[in-house]
Formats: C-alpha cells, structure tokens, sequence
C-alpha cells in the first residue's frame, strides 16, 4: 500500500498552520462557498432570476442513464481530492485553488445575475432506480444559481489536474478527460443544466487555468510551497 506523503495523526490544531499540514487551510475555501451557497439559494427570490435556455436545450431528450455520469462527479471530486491529499500536496493544491476560482467567479454571476432554468420534466416515462435518483437531486437541489456550470467546471479542474500530474499513467489522464466530457454532457441529459451554463463553465474554467498553471503569482505559491 502507498504510503501517504503526510502523516495527518500528528494533525493538531496548534499545528495546523505548520508547513507540513498548511495546505490543509485550503479547505475553508468550502466554508466560503456555502455560506455563498446559502445566500444565492435563500435570499434570491425565483422572480428575480433570469431564465437560462437556448434551442439546442429543447433538441436534447431527458435521458436518466447520464444520471450515473452526472452523480459519479461527486466520487470524482472527492476521490480526486482525497487522493491528492494523502499522495501529491501540490496537485491538491492546484486543484483545491483552481476550485475556488470558479466557486468564487460562479458565485459573483448568481448574485449579480440570478439564473434559472426550467428544463426538468413534470413526470418522467419509466419508474426505475435512476429516475428516482434524479427525482430526489430535483427535490434537494433548486434549479437557480446554474449559470455557469460548477459540474462542468469542476469537471475541468479534476481532468487538468490529473493531466498535470506527470507521474499518473496515460490512460489514466485519458479516463479523467473522458471522464469530464461525459459529466458535462450528463447535466444536460439529465436536465440539470441549459448548454449555455455549459458553455459558460468554459471560460470560467480556463481562467482557473491560467490562474493555477500560467506564470502567475498563484502558481509560483503552488510551485514554492
């Protein structure tokens, strides 16, 4: 078994800003999300939200089989995340920064401009596991604050990071691309998100990108640390 390239037992709070655990901070940037999470899903009323929709939406089918695609994003991230964290602290840093990026960017275009769409069919044609499954996202899951797309631009992040890594093998940055194209196309599929959200995650994503990877100062932190 690999052996973890930090030893998180000797985690304590009085050590957490030392230089073996810091990177570890990274993750109030979540904290930060859902209190901005909070605010765009509870304080914005549905009125006040524009309708994201283009005619491309109307031409892609309901199709609950993307629902595995489109919950396997939350295994990706997490698992993505995890291993990093316990095998590869700069990969985790890049991704956990190029994450915040497009939370905070996404987060400034709910609230300066609120997005809706209403895409979701009324009942769906066949009572199975997956159609249950997305029946109970729909439930949790309101369907404002979706432009751009965080699954998409998660999405990228994870695929870059993995492409990045210079010791993962090819077929393995292969699947992660393979992988975040299927995502992205899964929240359209399971009428999750307009394909303008998607096309709008693109840019939001490659801003992360330069900002994490390019001659940037965040990428000489990265680099440095």
């Amino acid at each position: 078994m690999k052996r973890p390239v930090v030893d998180y037992r000797q985690l304590r709070p009085n050590n957490l800003t030392e230089p073996r655990f810091r990177h570890l901070l990274l993750l109030g940037g979540w904290l930060g999300y859902l209190a901005l999470y909070f605010v765009t899903e509870k304080l914005i009323p549905y009125e006040n939200c524009h309708v994201i929709h283009c005619a491309l939406d109307d031409a892609i089918p309901f199709q609950e089989g993307f629902a595995v695609f489109y919950c396997y994003w939350y295994v990706l991230l997490v698992g993505s995340l995890g291993w990093f964290l316990l095998y590869d602290i700069r990969s985790f840093k890049r991704l956990q920064c190029y994450i915040m990026i497009t939370q905070a960017v996404a987060m400034l275009a709910y609230i300066v401009y609120p997005s809706i769409q209403l895409l979701r069919p009324d009942s769906f044609e066949r009572d199975n596991l997956l159609t249950r499954l997305m029946a109970f996202i729909y439930a949790f899951d309101t369907p404002t604050g979706v432009c751009p797309s965080l699954h998409v631009a998660y999405s990228m992040g994870i695929a870059s990071a993995w492409c990045h890594k210079r010791d993962a093998a090819l077929w393995w940055k292969a699947l992660a691309v393979v992988s975040a194209v299927l995502i992205s196309l899964s929240t359209a599929f399971v009428k999750q998100h307009s394909v303008v959200d998607i096309a709008m995650a693109i840019p939001v994503g490659l801003l992360a990108e330069f900002q994490v990877y390019g001659r940037t100062r965040l990428n000489k932190w990265i680099e440095k640390e």
